[in-house]
């Protein structure tokens, strides 16, 4: 089924491209540098106002909100393209290159149950995720749910650290195509790179092949949602076909000895090798940045992303299983485990198989993430937090142009001078916390509700969600210190489950999801915060400490600039959104957001006849 032509704007529009102060800066705040100084005095007054009244509605998001944009996207992928994004985004390198590493380092043959423990607490946060984008179907992902059930603020901390991810790892990707391309001519990883011996150490091998590799593929992002997904589909198919070859061949040379000792790192080093291996599993965010772009969201979404999940669990399970039977986990090579172990066994061709098949399945990884990441990028735009300029659509093509050569600038900067060695922990430590903001944002979403919900019923919840995060930090805390004693957990894991039942049992239920939902709430969010803390905390602390460092510099680019413009936007009396967003009334909100989704439903009902 082609595409149709995009749909029109309500009104006429200026140009798509523009360059203007008033296109980036359009606020009061930023008029003049004698308004931006007045703009920084009052700093406190106006954080405090985002902080207490910052929350958006489902009804702004999906109105307003996207009218910004000026032209609509178009609603043209279905279940079936999603799961196959789902395929395309994560079945990357990291397969081939995190598991050879964690299973020499911190697990053994106990990688595969490292796989596991992640796998779970990813389709933890995945069960989230689909509720909040069949509820909300548009293109800001965890920014866009943040912001209605948690503040500007909570949502721009997500949204600074998804942006830092994003660009550090599609970096990363594109650095590793460099380095695959090199061992498919039998070169050094190297060798395609430019030693620039006048640059800082760690900067100087400069790699105009992985910056080429970003902008071929975020090309093809800009020209066509729907072709993007059909070159994704054909591209992960052979991916799937050269990893079944690399699962059967590995398995006829495979020596059930070899998983004996199974556990020699302990427990600990299995939870350890989960918390890194998690990083594979963090693409399915850019899956629910497509909602917007998505035929039938309440039936599409659910199936892509949880379809999707479960069978690359399946698939990274298996992988680690077969390098864990080919190999002793003391003989495995760290750099390139799978190439090695079949070389081992006389196999010396199959590295240019795994070679082959790391390219194909970092390539669309790079083409699903510069989709994924500019529909993040365009809704942020809408709020103002970044410059609005971002946010337009453009009219012929139906996808945000601006959006995607801003991710796709400052990514292959940084991959042409960066081996990002230093950066690289902050993915996993990133991507984990936003999970847990997700999860409580969830919580908030199904026992809050504006107008409904009194003050005491208000404060019951905030103190054992504060319960709930508390006793789950512990337990990481105490996993870290000291994973032995078991006194910690007796007295917090019991802690946990009583704040979770008080959930259930003290505060009524404020709204049900209108379409699909989340089974067993608050049960399943409550263990996501969990696990995923948990996997936090089996991260070293030079993490914590880059992540902390790197939340402190986004901060104070929030109250340095987007604090002013999201407030301008707030108050100066022309933002539809906030005139959709201030009413404060949980039944009028709903009505509001049923009509949006009933306009979603008409969109979809056009998108289908096309």
């Amino acid at each position: 089924m082609e595409e149709g032509p995009a749909p029109k704007p309500a009104a006429a529009a200026r140009g798509y491209w523009r360059w203007s102060k008033e296109d980036f800066f359009p606020e009061q705040s930023f008029a003049s540098w004698g308004a931006y100084r007045g703009a920084l005095a009052a700093t406190p007054a106006r954080l405090r106002d985002r902080l207490l009244a910052g929350r958006s509605t489902d009804a702004a998001e999906l109105g307003a909100m996207r009218r910004r944009s000026e032209n609509e996207m178009r609603r043209c992928l279905t279940w079936w393209d999603l799961t196959w994004l789902g395929f395309g985004c994560h079945l990357g390198a990291g397969i081939f290159v995190l598991t050879g590493l964690e299973s020499r380092d911190h697990a053994g043959p106990a990688v595969v149950l490292s796989y596991v423990v992640a796998g779970i607490s990813a389709m933890l946060s995945v069960l989230c995720y689909a509720e909040f984008a069949v509820e909300i179907p548009v293109a800001g992902g965890s920014f866009a749910y943040l912001r209605v059930e948690l503040g500007d603020v909570a949502a721009f901390i997500a949204a600074a650290n998804l942006i830092l991810e994003s660009v550090i790892g599609t970096a990363a990707v594109a650095r590793a195509w460099t380095s695959y391309l090199a061992s498919l001519f039998n070169r050094p990883a190297s060798a395609f790179r430019v030693r620039a011996p006048w640059v800082a150490e760690g900067y100087d091998e400069l790699d105009p092949i992985a910056s080429a590799v970003i902008a071929a593929t975020a090309t093809m992002a800009m020209l066509s949602t729907k072709g993007s997904s059909r070159l994704n589909w054909v591209a992960s198919t052979l991916h799937l076909l050269v990893i079944a070859f690399i699962i059967v061949a590995g398995f006829l040379h495979a020596k059930p000895s070899n998983l004996t000792p199974f556990v020699p790192y302990g427990v600990p080093g299995v939870f350890r090798a989960a918390a890194v291996v998690y990083f594979a599993y963090g693409g399915f965010d850019s899956i629910a940045n497509m909602a917007e772009e998505t035929k039938n969201p309440s039936r599409d979404i659910p199936l892509g992303l949880i379809g999707s999940m479960s069978v690359i669990t399946a698939i990274y399970c298996t992988m680690a299983l077969v390098l864990s039977m080919m190999q002793p986990y003391t003989a495995i090579d760290r750099n390139a485990a799978y190439s090695a172990a079949f070389g081992a066994v006389g196999m010396r061709w199959m590295k240019y198989v795994v070679a082959v098949g790391a390219l194909k399945g970092m390539t669309t990884v790079l083409l699903v993430g510069a989709l994924g990441n500019a529909r993040y990028a365009t809704h942020i735009a809408r709020s103002h937090i970044i410059p609005p300029v971002f946010a337009l659509v453009h009219p012929r093509t139906g996808t945000p142009v601006h959006a995607t050569a801003l991710i796709t600038a400052a990514s292959a900067c940084v991959a042409f001078f960066s081996s990002l060695d230093v950066l690289a922990s902050l993915l996993s430590i990133s991507t984990l916390f936003i999970f847990v903001m997700m999860a409580v944002a969830l919580l908030v979403r199904r026992y809050h509700a504006r107008g409904m919900t009194s003050r005491a019923h208000a404060r019951r919840l905030v103190a054992l969600l504060l319960a709930v995060v508390g006793s789950s930090a512990g337990i990481a805390a105490c996993w870290g210190a000291a994973p032995e004693r078991w006194v910690g957990y007796a007295a917090l894991a019991p802690a946990w489950a009583a704040a979770t039942l008080g959930v259930q049992l003290l505060v009524p239920v404020a709204r049900a999801p209108r379409r699909w939902g989340v089974p067993l709430v608050p049960w399943l969010p409550s263990l996501s915060i969990a696990t995923n803390l948990f996997l936090m905390g089996s991260l070293g602390a030079q993490a914590f400490v880059r992540f902390g460092v790197c939340t402190a510099v986004m901060m104070l680019y929030y109250v340095l600039v987007g604090l002013h413009a999201t407030y301008d936007v707030a108050h100066d009396g022309s933002g539809e959104v906030e005139e959709e967003a201030v009413d404060g009334n949980a039944v009028a909100d709903e009505k509001a957001a049923a009509a949006a989704v009933a306009a979603v439903d008409v969109e979809k009902s056009t998108a289908g006849g096309q």
